[in-house]
């Protein structure tokens, strides 16, 4: 069997590992970096932008952040800007839209107002937007509406991204850079993670790799290796997949809803598809799927090994169902799966966002969507909402990395680098860092 030996191995070829290695090829001095995509291509699975909403979240927009989680995603969101706009296709990486967040009826507009008070100093772009500004740019979410609305949004920023596009950026960019010192295997299938000497052995179906520091940025996989190492097993999965609805072009750019705070779901939005010019998706569902990949039945073995069930998940299990808002949240997103209903029990909710919403516009996007690992932290008996890190310290970083995970990917990788670089000893340009990705 062919074997080598590298300094580190990255595990997932989606935007996280990619910006891992674009980091480490191009600030460290390290020998020998690997990255394994066990697909033919890099950014297939939640990188991809049929299996996200494709937006760069900012923190002034998702009602869900407190000040401190959205000043922490508007910095690394930053560092992404700065990546792209550096590049030769900055424009096929990055995209200015329109965005806003919608509150609809009095209790919606009074957080909204509130919220502008509190985040605007920090969001110099944030506009309160009454119902004639809305108007001015969003028409269709004011014609034919009754309630009252108001919104945050901010007009020329940008909002979106191809995130399957920055990935295969940043492997291109980490192999201009590191040139014999990086390696990509596409099509590697991992089969073992297995401590050896001062190392890792990473048994694969291209043969052994040896390495002295191992990453896996594999999503709901992550724990999956994670555990099978012993680590993690504090965890238990609850895999969310989101399903989208497609209509003719209604928005100018995208509208994001005001989250309910008693549900631990993303809300509905609306926004422009990069990938199918001329159409408005809709959406995501949430459906509980005992898979760790969207449309992959073989992922459905490897999430019974990842649920481990015992009384401390039934628990957590039972505190969500007992709330009336979750259990029927739920029970209505399984309905949103059924053929013949879906479109009918999903327009109402669509009609949130655009009154004038007709049945005839809209249509289930088919293949669209993707799976959120969601954790349940069995010792704190609650659902880890975000994005999450195992690190024993010992040469070894899991990483599960939702939303906004693809935003916070260089801010993510930059915090691995930190550990890998102290662990291995190796040189740091922190220097050179800094100033290309913090603008220092």
């Amino acid at each position: 069997m062919n074997s080598k030996h590298v300094d580190v191995a990255i595990v997932g070829g989606g935007i996280s590992g990619t910006a891992l290695l674009y980091l480490l090829a191009c600030y460290t001095n390290l020998g020998k970096i690997a990255l394994l995509e066990k697909y033919p291509k890099i950014g297939q699975v939640n990188t991809h932008g049929r299996n996200n909403s494709q937006t760069l979240h900012c923190g002034d927009i998702e009602t869900n952040y407190t000040l401190d989680k959205a000043l922490q995603v508007q910095k690394t969101a930053q560092m992404l800007v700065r990546y792209a706009q550096a590049q030769h296709n900055k424009d096929q990486l990055l995209f200015r839209y329109p965005k806003m967040v919608l509150g609809v009826g009095e209790r919606e507009c009074a957080e909204l107002r509130g919220r502008f008070e509190t985040f605007s100093p920090h969001f110099p772009a944030m506009r309160l937007m009454e119902s004639q500004d809305i108007a001015a740019v969003e028409p269709a979410l004011t014609e034919g509406r009754e309630e009252e609305i108001v919104a945050l949004g901010s007009q020329d920023e940008i909002s979106t991204a191809n995130f399957s596009a920055l990935a295969i950026s940043f492997a291109d960019q980490a192999q201009q850079y590191g040139g014999e010192r990086v390696s990509l295997q596409r099509g590697c299938q991992l089969k073992s993670i297995d401590a050896a000497g001062e190392g890792y052995k990473l048994v694969t179906n291209q043969g052994e790799i040896h390495a002295r520091f191992v990453v896996v940025s594999a999503g709901g996989h992550s724990l999956l290796y994670a555990q099978r190492m012993g680590y993690g097993r504090e965890y238990s999965c609850l895999p969310i997949a989101g399903s989208f609805y497609y209509t003719p072009q209604v928005l100018n750019g995208k509208v994001y809803t005001v989250q309910n705070p008693l549900l631990p779901f993303a809300a509905i939005h609306g926004d422009p598809d990069i990938l199918e010019p001329g159409k408005t998706r809709f959406g995501p569902t949430a459906l509980a799927l005992p898979l760790l990949e969207r449309h992959q039945l073989s992922s459905f073995p490897e999430y019974l090994q990842v649920l481990r069930p015992d009384m401390q998940v039934a628990r957590v299990m039972f505190d969500l169902l007992k709330q009336k808002t979750i259990r029927n949240y739920l029970f209505k997103n399984m309905l949103f799966e059924v053929p013949v209903l879906r479109r009918r029990l999903f327009l109402k909710d669509a009609r949130k966002i655009v009154p004038g919403l007709r049945l005839e516009d809209l249509s289930f996007a088919g293949g669209i969507g993707g799976i959120r690992p969601v954790l349940i932290d069995k010792e704190q008996r609650k659902l880890h909402l975000g994005e999450a890190r195992i690190a024993p310290g010992n040469g070894l970083i899991f990483n599960m990395t939702p939303s906004p995970g693809a935003t916070s990917c260089l801010g993510n990788a930059e915090n691995d680098l930190r550990l890998i670089v102290e662990q291995l000893g190796c040189g740091f340009d922190e220097a050179a860092l800094r100033g290309d990705l913090h603008g220092e």
